[in-house]
């Protein structure tokens, strides 16, 4: 029941993959001629739509997963062809075994699970006929196919399950991994920093530094970079040739008049009440000291953000305007009428009415429109720029003939200064390679179009450029030497027993019982892991930046299997190790399966394929 249950859910993700993307792309790769057939396994065929059909499931599915269209040939480069032959490849050995075997379900069981599919379901909860064929039609399957893939989806899960079941994970796999994770380990460690340096490490000379840089040029590589011509407008290139009528800003202001002109408000918060009477007992209540308003509000099982109007006009209060407007802030008024019925108010707040002016507005307002203005402006000159492009103009030439303005940029991943700000520039110049030609293309209300004119590969930075960089690494280097020298010392003692303390470190850190997943604060991930290679009063230093820690491992526990948190680690461990093995094992049936039917390919089918999606 469980193999059937999975397989149902496997083909609603399927079939409403295909109803999704559509295989309205799969249409545009409909094959014709002779080519039925890819490849065989055994008996058993792989079909050319078959293949066609997984091919163009990637692709949407890729083209999803990027936002972008994913061409046929950046699949290829990525092995999606390979990855989707070797699938059906898996599934053709598996068909092949389960008819030699003669395994296979009956028309029940296919019944079965179509009525559980709900894409196919109608209002009842049953198989509707009509949705049904309507769903296979759309998604270019028929009745026959779709059941034939059901029933052989639904024995591959048999033959599977069958392989896969009764695998546990072997008992000493088991307990060793037990023991290794949920080990234990007790220590005390110290750091060292630069401020424990008897005497500050002196700068390097010019001779030191550049010796440093030419041991260390890996540490100085400028990233790979692409040497880029482009030319771009934005609305704030042109801003202040754009020309806005008084008219139409008087308009804008009117119309944002609310925003402008803002009355007097009052910060108020409102609690009703079933009646007046209720009210008039709560307001006495609060004026003596025996309530709050607060408690008031929690009484009635509110919140505060439940009452609370915000910033209120008159309008707003309507007839409790007046008393409101009137009260000081925190004082509580009422019973007052409100449209929930009487109700206490609590002013928190005076707004004084604020105004501003048109000619206080009209330079935001100004700038607002001139931009919208640009943007309109770049965007009806947009077709003409791509015009000179496809005309054989160069980009030093649009700049030269329009208002776009020629800039070039060693462009690399990590850049964000300039046009580089820009996420479109950014993806443009990722994908852009020497054979592109120049398009425009859209800027956040701008327009551009870049030329890729050289890649330089990565290659060492000038020292000069990066002398400061290398003087603080070079710094680093010898702080940590010289920290070293200083810890071995201690380190020395500690191995003949003086304590932390002793060695004039009182500021040690005990840890107890910490895991090898564990995290204690201040300690770096490496020398936790460095704990758990030591020995059981071993000292070691471990270098951290410009500081090193000196630790000493005190105790070693193993895991104790009475422990709730150790019980749910085995089984944890179990589990995992069964399902591997378990894989392990199907993957070595498949490739025997494979071995006894023997797999032939028809490359030039192959390429028939392929050639419908060029």
């Amino acid at each position: 029941m469980a193999a059937r249950s999975g397989t149902s859910r496997i083909f609603v993700w399927i079939l409403l993959g295909l109803l999704i993307v559509g295989l309205a792309g799969f249409g545009a790769t409909n094959l014709t001629g002779t080519v039925r057939t890819v490849g065989q396994v055994g008996d058993q065929d792989i079909a050319a739509e078959d293949y066609a059909r997984a091919l163009q499931n990637e692709l949407n599915a890729l083209t999803r997963q990027r936002g972008a269209a994913v061409t046929f040939q950046e699949a290829r480069e990525a092995g999606v062809d390979q990855r989707v032959l070797a699938r059906l490849i898996l599934q053709a050995a598996l068909d092949d075994e389960a008819a030699r075997l003669g395994i296979s379900v009956g028309d029940a069981v296919v019944a079965r699970q179509l009525a559980e599919i709900s894409a196919f379901q109608g209002p009842d909860g049953e198989l509707d006929r009509e949705a049904y064929r309507f769903a296979l039609e759309n998604a270019g399957l028929t009745e026959a196919e779709f059941e034939a893939d059901l029933r052989a989806e639904t024995t591959r899960g048999i033959l599977q399950g069958a392989v896969r079941a009764a695998t546990p994970a072997p008992e000493p796999y088991v307990e060793t991994l037990t023991e290794f994770v949920g080990e234990r380990r007790s220590f005390t460690w110290a750091r060292l920093g630069p401020e424990a340096l008897e005497t500050p490490v002196p700068a390097p000379s010019d001779a030191e530094l550049r010796a440093f840089y030419e041991e260390n040029t890996d540490r100085f590589m400028r990233p790979e970079t692409k040497r880029i011509t482009y030319t771009w407008l934005t609305p704030e290139m042109i801003i202040d040739e754009v020309e806005v009528d008084e008219a139409a800003l008087r308009d804008l202001y009117e119309d944002r008049a609310a925003q402008y002109r803002q009355p007097e408000r009052r910060l108020v918060e409102r609690l009703a009440y079933p009646d007046e009477a209720a009210a008039r007992a709560a307001r006495q209540a609060i004026e003596a000291g025996e309530s709050s308003f607060e408690a008031e509000v929690e009484a009635r099982d509110l919140s505060l953000s439940d009452v609370d109007l915000g910033d209120a006009t008159r309008r707003d209060l309507g007839e409790a305007a007046d008393p409101v407007f009137a009260a000081g802030t925190g004082a509580v008024v009422g019973p007052l009428p409100s449209s929930l019925g009487p109700a206490l108010y609590r002013v928190n707040g005076r707004l004084v009415a604020q105004e501003t002016t048109f000619e206080e507005a009209e330079p935001e307002l100004r700038d607002e429109l001139a931009a919208d203005r640009a943007r309109r402006v770049i965007a009806n000159q947009a077709e003409s720029f791509d015009d000179l492009l496809a005309g054989g103009a160069t980009l030093e030439e649009l700049a030269d003939e329009t208002d776009m303005r020629l800039g070039e940029i060693d462009w690399h991943s990590g850049m964000s200064e300039g046009i580089a700000a820009y996420e479109a520039f950014r993806e443009a110049a990722r994908a852009v390679t020497l054979d592109d030609f120049p398009e425009i293309e859209a800027l956040d209300g701008g327009v551009f179009a870049l030329r890729l004119d050289e890649v330089v590969p990565p290659a060492p930075a000038p020292f000069e450029e990066v002398a400061g960089r290398a003087t603080l690494l070079w710094e680093e280097r010898e702080t940590r030497a010289r920290l070293t020298d200083q810890a071995e010392e201690i380190a020395t003692g500690l191995r003949a027993g003086r304590s932390f303390a002793g060695a004039g470190l009182e500021d040690a850190t005990e840890v107890e019982g910490v895991t090898r997943d564990g995290f204690v604060e201040g300690l770096s991930r490496a020398a936790l892991e460095t704990v758990f290679e030591m020995e059981r009063g071993d000292v070691r230093i471990v270098a951290d930046g410009a500081s090193v820690a000196i630790l000493r491992l005190d105790a070693v526990a193993a895991p104790d299997p009475q422990a709730e948190d150790i019980a749910d680690l085995r089984a944890q461990i179990a589990q995992q190790g069964a399902a591997g093995l378990a894989d392990d094992l199907l993957e070595a049936y498949v490739r025997d399966v494979q071995s006894r039917a023997g797999v032939t390919l028809d490359q030039a089918a192959i390429n028939a394929v392929h050639a419908n999606f060029q």
